[in-house]
């Protein structure tokens, strides 16, 4: 199953009506499942979510806890990277080598790794 397709497939869910922004997610686990999500905004911005936090809830709410690879698609005119909040969420599921590809609408792409993305990641060996 291809990664980019499942998140450029979702992210035409995406309820974007204030910045018309739409964002697409998918990460496959260890076990093989794949998991998508979409950002959803709220008129309370704040109050939105991120395309990679809901494919995260919907692994978490399966049953799952091991991220293998992500993707994440924008239309822009380079490819995305996670917001701050969404790369320390990749990485409390992930280790710091699975791949992210992050795409455009377009077709470009670049693959990088969750530890590149987030080094000195905040981790649970730090509350021993």
């Amino acid at each position: 199953m291809d990664l980019i397709a499942e998140a450029a497939a979702v992210r035409e869910n995406a309820h974007a009506p204030y910045s018309n922004f739409k964002v697409g997610a998918a990460i496959r686990t260890s076990a093989g499942t794949v998991y998508v999500g979409c950002n959803v905004e709220n008129v309370a911005y704040p109050e939105g979510t991120c395309a990679e936090a809901g494919a995260i809830a919907a692994m978490v709410a399966a049953g799952e806890r091991e991220i293998a690879e992500v993707a994440v698609i924008a239309g822009s005119p380079d490819p995305v990277p996670p917001c701050g909040g969404c790369r320390q969420k990749l990485a409390e599921f992930g280790a710091r080598d699975i791949p992210v590809t992050l795409a455009t609408t377009a077709g470009q792409k670049r693959v990088t790794t969750v530890g590149e993305l987030l080094p000195g990641a905040f981790s649970a060996h730090h509350m021993d």
